[in-house]
């Protein structure tokens, strides 16, 4: 599957926003404040932003959930469907672009759109591409037991199980090795 660099860009993006999300009550947001979600749209370089606002803040959280529900669907029926709302509801607007020393790319957000909007329409083709392509299962959880971190899989082989291998999954292999070493002692 060809991953050109925007459709990476909006992966990597959707991936960071979906796990702001608190995993259970308890947790922090981490998206608490405007200044934060200033800082994520900086981060990922995301383009054509006015100033933030409450509105914003609120917005893009709700299409944060709905994300997350692309990554919880069972089938690539349940995925297409949820994708296909946020991409209709953000009015999404094909147009080839060079901004920004960037060579010509496709932004599927209006021109003016709202961070939401925009993040609706650009991430939600990112990931309608991995449906199209057959693919939805590379979207993924991590599979730790204490750990629901959203990731794409994007290994060769469909391998991958963790979101990341050096703390999720080295921890679970050493926890793995201590339980067989323990019983083994007896």
């Amino acid at each position: 599957m060809l991953i050109t660099h925007d459709t990476r860009c909006a992966l990597d993006t959707v991936v960071d926003l979906v796990n702001t999300a608190p995993e259970d009550e308890t947790a922090a947001d981490g998206l608490p404040d405007v200044t934060t979600l200033t800082d994520f749209v900086g981060n990922h370089e995301i383009s054509d932003v006015g100033v933030l606002s409450e509105f914003d803040l609120s917005a893009v959280r709700k299409i944060r959930g709905r994300f997350a529900s692309v990554f919880a669907a069972p089938d690539a029926r349940a995925a297409a469907g949820l994708i296909n709302e946020l991409v209709a509801a953000a009015g999404t607007t094909p147009r080839l672009t060079d901004h920004d020393g960037y060579d010509w790319h496709v932004h599927y957000f209006a021109p003016g759109a709202s961070v939401a909007d925009h993040l609706a329409a650009d991430c939600g083709m990112a990931l309608a591409f991995f449906v199209v392509a057959g693919e939805q299962e590379r979207l993924r959880r991590c599979e730790a037991p204490d750990c629901r971190r959203a990731f794409v899989d994007l290994s060769r082989n469909r391998s991958r199980r963790y979101c990341d291998s050096r703390t999720c999954g080295n921890r679970l292999h050493v926890a793995a090795y201590r339980a067989r070493r323990k019983e083994a002692a007896g």
